[in-house]
């Protein structure tokens, strides 16, 4: 009995064959559908005084600046070679020769720098409450990236590392390894598959496209939506929330997913095992570039919410003081 999941034909990337209309981008159009229905809900039911004309354009400059800076990450910092250096206008040239291909590879964390730039210059510009009107996004923001992940298994990418799981997933496309290792040959033994006469084989993988659509997505979304979205405790809390809670997920299912770029792509610091091959998990001390960036995003985001804590905290105390100068002039007033 096979101790994997081996789909066989994997699902058709378009919508309909033939025509450039693709399962990826109706997802990206949920999710930003999503995220946009969340904040209009969250204004309504606070009955703020902020038109849909607004709230459309706040999306539009935060979608702009996600999709550029997802796009700059993706094909500049974390592609593994150099042709959109050497190729510039690839970055933005959906054609491979005389076919439409799509806008393939998209980074989060640049689709975070980009969003954020983008926002602010609307903010600066429209003079809103940045914090504010962050909080509402963000308390939604999870859910409609869920579609995102759910879009990423569709088109059989960003898979996990190799797995003797018995949900392990045999991902069509995913870069076969040597049947002459020895860890292939243990991987193969343990989940039953035959191996004789093969020369490179396509093992299972993690489905961590699923672990993070749960993880980053769903719960982290629910927590935010049902536990914080009306009792937070100051402005921006759940932007900081937020970003500490993705950071801290997707650092954990890096470990299991396999780096952008595959085989390609070394460990950036083994403290543990040195010779482990990056397509198992051997040690939680082996680290991978995007984990560095995730750290980066739960170090922020806590001293992000070290700021906000301590201007809250100086807000209250100024209302405080100027609550007592208020009242002993109405006493000293009674006196005379």
């Amino acid at each position: 009995m096979l101790n994997y999941f081996d789909p066989g034909k994997w699902i058709s990337p378009e919508i309909i064959p033939g025509l450039p209309f693709r399962w990826y981008a109706l997802m990206y159009i949920l999710a930003f559908g999503t995220s946009y229905l969340l904040f209009v809900f969250q204004v309504k039911k606070r009955k703020l005084a902020i038109s849909n004309d607004e709230v459309l354009n706040f999306f539009t400059w935060g979608i702009l600046g996600l999709l550029i800076g997802a796009r700059l990450f993706g094909t500049l910092i974390f592609a593994n070679d150099m042709r959109y250096w050497q190729e510039p206008w690839m970055i933005i040239w959906p054609f491979e020769g005389s076919q439409f291909v799509g806008l393939s590879g998209m980074n989060y964390y640049g689709g975070v720098i980009g969003g954020i730039a983008g926002l602010l210059i609307y903010a600066k510009i429209k003079k809103i409450d940045m914090l504010e009107w962050s909080d509402m996004l963000c308390a939604g923001l999870p859910l409609g990236y869920t579609f995102g992940r759910l879009g990423n298994w569709i088109n059989a990418e960003l898979y996990g590392r190799v797995t003797t799981a018995p949900w392990g997933v045999v991902f069509p496309g995913a870069q076969e390894v040597s049947t002459s290792k020895a860890w292939v040959q243990d991987v193969a033994a343990k989940i039953g598959m035959n191996i004789q006469d093969m020369a490179t084989v396509n093992l299972p993988r993690h489905p961590t496209q699923i672990y993070e659509g749960f993880l980053e997505g769903l719960l982290l979304w629910a927590v935010i939506w049902f536990i914080f979205r009306n009792r937070k405790p100051f402005k921006g809390f759940i932007v900081g929330f937020y970003i500490l809670g993705y950071g801290f997920f997707r650092f954990l299912m890096d470990y299991f997913r396999m780096p952008v770029g595959g085989a390609n792509i070394d460990y950036i610091f083994k403290g543990g095992s040195p010779d482990a091959t990056i397509h198992l998990l051997t040690s939680p001390f082996n680290i991978i570039k995007s984990q560095i960036f995730s750290l980066a995003m739960v170090i922020g985001a806590v001293v992000f919410l070290i700021i906000m804590y301590n201007q809250h905290k100086a807000s209250e105390q100024g209302e405080s003081g100027e609550d007592k100068k208020v009242s002993t002039r109405r006493l000293r007033k009674k006196i005379k």
